[in-house]
């Protein structure tokens, strides 16, 4: 069967990862499907950098902006919306163009990773969040890298939900996620996908490029929208997000607003050297240097047209 051809653009947080998706839209008549976790949440605006209808330009996106912050959402349900938007947008003769820094989103759906296997309990999700509240995270993670390194090395302590997840799954079914990843690839992808990831080869200009989103969002009024999540009940995603959890300890008291804004600076950046070191696994990305080469765009954009090729909308 004929393969599904689909565009990802891929980096790390504040690389131009929008722009540059929308500036394929334009060239080949495409629409974007977001690979954010976060700015799938109502509401989120300013932290997540969710693109307005202004930066949009007329493009449609998907996913982005349809779950109250207390719904929670997993890998499996992405796949599977993803998937639904790709068949839409194909049968209209569109070109699907995937795009966001959430790199398990990504490579789940691109990857043909199926999810139907996996099961959900109730009890058993109850005790890991009782174990996550009484030891923290860390403990739980290693917990998790005693059973299944290969997916403990992927995640952070700040990935609570995935961590929990993944312990879920190996003591439900016996076998890890990593393992069931392994089994699903064999059965092969439904999609031919382009991955064209933005990189830097100065890391400082995508710090400094950081540093000013932070200020920028700061302006936008990140503080009020930050304050507002954060009284938010306890089990909401909304807290997990960079940009609203290092704010809290300003919000209390426990230190001042420059302080808990470098702070989120620093986390920003450790978040982008995860996000880098996950992509750059996948030698097969074409990737692109905005810091290095004034004409990155237009290769993209040749790079994408030579990929779709008669495939291309009229």
């Amino acid at each position: 069967m004929e393969k599904t051809k689909v565009i990802a653009v891929v980096g790390p947080t504040a690389s131009g990862k929008t722009a540059l998706a929308i500036r394929l839209a334009k060239a080949l008549g495409g629409e974007v499907i977001s690979a954010d976790s976060m700015q799938i949440y109502k509401g989120m605006d300013i932290a997540t950098a969710k693109p307005s209808l202004t930066e949009q330009d007329g493009v449609p996106h998907h996913l982005i902006d349809f779950l109250d912050p207390e719904t929670p959402y997993s890998v499996a349900q992405y796949v599977a919306d993803a998937a639904a938007c790709i068949s839409d947008i194909v049968s209209r003769g569109r070109v699907p163009i995937v795009a966001g820094g959430t790199g398990l989103y990504v490579d789940s759906l691109l990857g043909g990773i199926d999810f139907g296997f996996v099961p959900d309990n109730g009890e058993m999700r109850r005790k890991l969040k009782e174990k996550l509240e009484k030891q923290g995270a860390a403990s739980l993670l290693e917990e998790l890298r005693q059973v299944d390194p290969e997916t403990a090395s992927l995640l952070h302590e700040n990935n609570q939900g995935r961590i929990i997840r993944a312990l879920e799954v190996y003591y439900l079914t016996g076998e890890t996620i990593a393992e069931q990843k392994r089994k699903s690839r064999e059965k092969g992808s439904a999609y031919d996908a382009l991955y064209i990831g933005i990189d830097y080869a100065d890391r400082e200009k995508l710090y400094e490029r950081i540093d000013r989103r932070v200020d920028r969002m700061v302006e936008a009024g990140l503080l009020a929208e930050a304050e507002r999540y954060l009284s938010l009940g306890e089990e909401t995603t909304a807290k997990q997000a960079i940009g609203y959890k290092e704010l809290k300890p300003y919000f209390k008291g426990e230190c001042t607003l420059d302080e808990a804004l470098a702070n989120l600076k620093k986390e920003t950046r450790h978040y982008a050297k995860r996000q880098m070191t996950w992509f750059r696994r996948n030698q097969d990305i074409f990737r692109v240097y905005p810091d290095a080469d004034p004409e990155f765009a237009e290769k993209a954009v040749a790079r994408a047209e030579e990929f779709i090729g008669a495939d291309a909308p009229q």
